[in-house]
């Protein structure tokens, strides 16, 4: 006995799975069961028919380059190849591609349409026109009697009540639905060029199966929305559901409702976005106030600094100034005026003749007054005027 390990065993069955060409490129059919989407975006579930099931997974990236992809019970052809999970020791069925069992002529017509579209341009970014994003009037296309048509008023109603809707009804399935759905196109671009302007126009139906919504992947009504002066919204079917009307529209929702909240504001959030604007605004003024009041503060303080009153004041205080200095100046010419006159005084106090008198000196004159200053002016027998301190007298020159 030579046992081996269960990894050993495992990865054995998996070489053996690897070399079989059937089990590397398979077709099959059965009935979805167990469909979970985890948490990764890989997608786990079973495929099984009356007798037997398999596991089956579909990794995300695969799942992601799907427009269609199945719910519980559906019916479908898929596409893989089988091979071993060593961690469980189970075989299952990696699939790769998925289309409903019994529908592969549709989706063949839907694939060579979208094709012949897209090489056309139909469906490029550069073509899709901007939604107006605060409507005043806006047209819905879709059956009167649909649950859609309820939804679509609803979210209007809740998001933007003040939106006006145009009703153009049409079939949304069946073989009549697509020449209506053009008609109601037509209909809503007439309406808006002589009645009343419609700014978008929301194209819709309820989810179904592919039959049941094969009347928007007819070529007549990728067409007709092209052509519309209208910007187009879609909001066909569930949210997995994908039609050739979705591709050309210039929005696609993925349901009724989805498109209803697409094409118009929300009016909570208009109106925070309103308060926000408000307090800014507020914000703004307060702030140009306060600078205004500052402006006003400082010319306040500049027409102070040159009012007339002030001038005069400091004219005033000048004049005072001045008067000051000039009574110190007059007050100290005075007083050297003062001490000249007094020095003066005394000079001539020591020059007084008077005073040269009280000395004992005498003045000598002629009757005429002329001082005798020297004994060569006298005449013999001349009388002469001896002035002393006492008083003046006469005297007689003998010699």
């Amino acid at each position: 006995m030579n046992p081996i390990t269960i990894s050993a065993l495992n990865t054995h069955i998996l070489a053996l799975f690897e070399r079989d060409d059937l089990l590397r490129d398979v077709w099959v059919v059965g009935e979805v069961s167990n469909w979970k989407r985890a948490a990764s975006g890989h997608i786990y579930f079973s495929l099984k028919d009356s007798g037997a099931a398999i596991s089956a997974v579909m990794w995300k990236g695969s799942a992601l380059a799907h427009n269609w992809l199945p719910h519980e019970g559906d019916q479908i052809v898929a596409h893989g190849y089988v091979g071993v999970y060593p961690d469980r020791g189970v075989y299952q069925l990696y699939i790769n591609r998925i289309q409903p069992a019994g529908r592969g002529q549709l989706y063949a017509q839907f694939e060579a349409l979208r094709t012949r579209l897209a090489l056309a341009g139909l469906f490029d970014g550069e073509r899709k026109r901007p939604l107006n994003p605060q409507p005043q009037r806006i047209g819905i296309i879709t059956s009167p009697d649909a649950a859609a048509l309820r939804d679509i008023l609803r979210v209007l109603t809740m998001r933007w009540a003040l939106v006006d809707v145009i009703l153009f009804p049409t079939l949304v399935q069946g073989g009549e639905a697509p020449l209506q759905i053009v008609g109601a196109l037509t209909a809503a671009n007439e309406y808006s060029r002589t009645i009343a302007p419609l700014d978008t126009l929301i194209v819709a139906r309820g989810g179904g199966s592919i039959e049941d919504l094969w009347a928007f992947n007819d070529e007549r009504v990728a067409i007709a929305i092209v052509e519309s002066g209208i910007s187009v919204v879609t909001g066909i079917g569930h949210e997995t559901d994908f039609t050739i009307a979705d591709f050309v529209a210039d929005l696609r929702a993925p349901t009724p409702s989805a498109a209803a909240t697409a094409v118009v504001p929300d009016r909570a959030e208009l109106i925070d976005r309103l308060t926000a604007v408000q307090a800014q605004l507020i914000q703004q003024a307060l702030e140009q106030v306060d600078l205004e009041r500052q402006h006003v503060h400082e010319m306040r303080q500049r027409l102070q600094r040159i009012d007339p009153r002030r001038q005069l004041d400091a004219r005033r205080q000048s004049v005072d100034d001045r008067e000051r200095r000039l009574q110190r100046a007059l007050q100290r010419r005075l007083e050297r005026s003062a001490e000249r006159q007094a020095a003066a005084r005394l000079r001539l106090g020591a020059l007084n003749p008077t005073d040269v008198l009280r000395r004992g000196y005498s003045i000598v004159q002629r009757s005429n007054g002329q001082v005798i200053t020297t004994p060569a002016m006298l005449q013999p027998g001349e009388t002469l005027l001896v002035q002393a301190a006492g008083g003046a007298y006469q005297v007689q020159n003998k010699a």
